[in-house]
């Protein structure tokens, strides 16, 4: 294998051309935009820049956040973040991306790739301004592939809308608010020059979550007059299509939001991107593994690493919105737990973090429910018992 392609410049393709090129690989990366805003993302997880150091150690401007607020309605709670999240401009993130491709060897192409067709044990990578060969592709189209046979095949329900606006203003927490019998939550995220002020879920109209989102910002002062609107969709695939996601075949494989490589529950998808991009141009490398075999590989790859989390997540999602505990909805119990359990809080800070998984979530849940139970029944009994008595 002398040659690989890769389509899309995003986190997950940038990141698989860079392990590529740095493998000795001959690579082209096509992209229409190269570097773009993307203005509902650009958070970036502690778990993210552990794995990707250079993600926190750089040049590149970015906020440090290390507080939120969540918030059921009425009630809400402060969590601290002992290990920050760090929130970039989605253009400033992919242009360092793609310049550490670059500056690993790997040729980037500013063009649309209008078609791919299997030729021998290759491809023909059709663009506007001609054509060229290669022996692999790497697809790292988005979760609009254009490429209907390569990638995921998306089904009814397997997509979440992000919609919202760019709003004057500056802040230093990021603002989560649930709501009753809604598959999703509206955010006011610090960005750099402004704030980002959306909401994303599932199951509902985008009209009718935009109305919902209208109504939050005008309750909260953000002012609708000017500010700037956006949709973009996400990957959230139901739990019978990540079975049968459709990641790889015969000389290709597909990462990040072309995979639906995203989380279910928070719609997180940059360190996904960029895993998944990495672990496909490390099976590509890898000699060992014979040229038919790569695609099963990768699969295998993919699972061991975030695959089972991800699908146990698809089984959590509408649970963890929509269902309810101690005659309460799970979203209201968790900002009282949060609010009076230490054990508790610790837990929703390792979940921010992004190193606290779904697959052992219900154990520790288990393992924590009773003190948690304990530790809020306390809390409230003595507050009542040392208030000071009203006269």
């Amino acid at each position: 294998m002398k040659r690989v392609a890769v389509i899309g410049g995003g986190p997950g393709g940038a990141q698989a051309a860079e392990v590529l090129a740095r493998g000795g690989l001959e690579v082209m990366l096509f992209d229409e935009k190269l570097a773009w805003e993307k203005p509902c993302g650009g958070g970036v997880t502690f778990k993210a820049y552990q794995q990707y150091p250079f993600l926190s150690k750089n040049e590149v401007t970015k906020k440090h956040i290390q507080e939120t607020t969540i918030s059921t309605g009425a009630t809400g709670v402060r969590l601290d973040l002992g290990r920050p999240i760090l929130i970039y401009s989605r253009q400033e993130l992919n242009r360092m991306l793609l310049r550490r491709a670059e500056n690993a060897g790997a040729q980037l192409e500013q063009a649309r790739v209008t078609g791919m067709e299997r030729k021998d044990s290759g491809w023909r990578i059709a663009t506007r301004q001609g054509s060229l060969e290669a022996d692999y592709c790497v697809i790292a189209t988005g979760a609009r592939n254009p490429f209907r046979t390569l990638g995921t095949e998306f089904r009814p329900g397997d997509a979440m809308y992000a919609l919202g606006y760019y709003v004057e203003g500056c802040q230093p927490h990021i603002d989560i608010q649930f709501f009753q019998g809604f598959q999703g939550y509206v955010w006011v995220f610090p960005r750099c020059g402004h704030l980002s002020v959306g909401i994303g879920g599932k199951g509902e109209p985008a009209q009718q979550m935009r109305a919902r989102l209208e109504r939050y910002m005008d309750r909260h002062g953000y002012p609708l007059k000017g500010a700037k609107f956006y949709a973009h969709m996400l990957p959230s695939l139901e739990t019978s299509s990540w079975r049968k996601n459709r990641i790889a075949g015969d000389g290709w494989m597909a990462v990040g939001d072309a995979a639906g490589m995203v989380d279910p529950v928070t719609g997180e998808g940059i360190y996904y991107a960029m895993r998944s991009g990495d672990l496909a141009a490390q099976t590509i490398l890898n000699d060992s593994v014979p040229l038919q075999e790569k695609a099963a590989c990768y699969r295998g790859c993919i699972d061991q690493d975030f695959g089972r989390d991800l699908y146990i997540g698809t089984l959590l999602s509408r649970r963890i919105y929509l269902g309810n505990f101690l005659m309460g909805s799970i979203p209201a119990r968790m900002v009282q737990f949060v609010r009076r359990s230490p054990r508790f809080r610790e837990l929703m800070q390792d979940l921010f973090a992004g190193t606290q998984g779904y697959e052992t979530l219900k154990q520790r849940l288990l393992a924590s429910v009773r003190p948690t139970i304990a530790e809020v029944a306390w809390s409230f009994f003595s507050r009542r018992l040392l208030a000071p008595a009203r006269s």
